[in-house]
């Protein structure tokens, strides 16, 4: 029997739900894993995409975890911010042997103080904001460096889920998985990154998420800032 791998999801509200969906169905397929899904408080919590996801634990009875990976959406520009989460955070990742995230969660491990000095990667519209949590933004699909572990945009979270799957075991469970999966993608279009999709489909993507972009550059210079404050 092999040893239990305590793998803690944070959930909250407005999450993108396959930033925490894809990995998590990799990664419950570990040998040993326990995964958890930790909030606040045992209540359901709205994804952005009309699923409710309902948290295992909270952050105040969450076991020490593993790995702790925080997913990304519209909501986690609200954890940039919100002490509560942070301070979990910031208790967890000194004991996890992977301190994780997915897509713009980087930005919310940034704004905890724990990809300083890093290479990090994130979803590519907030790629430009990893510097100000003092992070070297990495262009990749899945970044490794040490301990930290992020992915890129969304699906990448998948990806990210089959590499951690090997670190935490090995490569061949890691493709058992894959092949469990039948995760062999094959998108019918090129559009999938800002490299390969056609400009006009990039211009009106970019377009549409201007608002979203301009609330998450505030929600980033108040967690920027607040970093840069003296502890008192």
């Amino acid at each position: 029997m092999p040893d239990t791998i305590h793998i803690g999801f944070l959930v909250f509200p407005r999450v993108t739900q396959l930033d925490l969906t894809g990995p998590l169905q990799v990664l419950s397929r570990v040998p040993g894993a326990k995964v958890h899904l930790i909030w606040k408080r045992i209540e359901p919590v709205p994804s952005d995409a009309v699923l409710a996801l309902l948290p295992t634990t909270t952050y105040a009875d969450c076991p020490q975890l593993d790995v702790i990976c925080v997913p990304g959406g519209s909501g986690a520009d609200d954890m940039l911010n919100d002490d509560e989460t942070l301070a979990f955070l910031r208790r967890q990742a000194p004991g996890a042997r992977y301190v994780t995230a997915v897509c713009t969660g980087s930005l919310v491990l940034g704004a905890a103080g724990l990809i300083e000095g890093y290479r990090a990667t994130t979803h590519w519209s907030a790629m430009q904001h990893l510097a100000r949590f003092g992070a070297v933004a990495t262009p990749v699909r899945v970044c490794t460096d040490r301990n930290r572990i992020t992915g890129g945009g969304v699906t990448a979270g998948i990806d990210f889920g089959f590499t951690l799957a090997a670190a935490l075991s090995d490569d061949a469970t890691a493709q058992m998985i894959q092949l469990g999966l039948e995760y062999d993608p094959a998108p019918p279009f090129a559009a999938g990154s800002p490299a390969i999709a056609p400009p006009q489909i990039l211009e009106k993507v970019t377009a549409a998420m201007a608002p979203a972009a301009e609330r998450r550059r505030v929600a980033v210079d108040t967690a920027a800032a607040r970093r840069l404050q003296p502890a008192t």
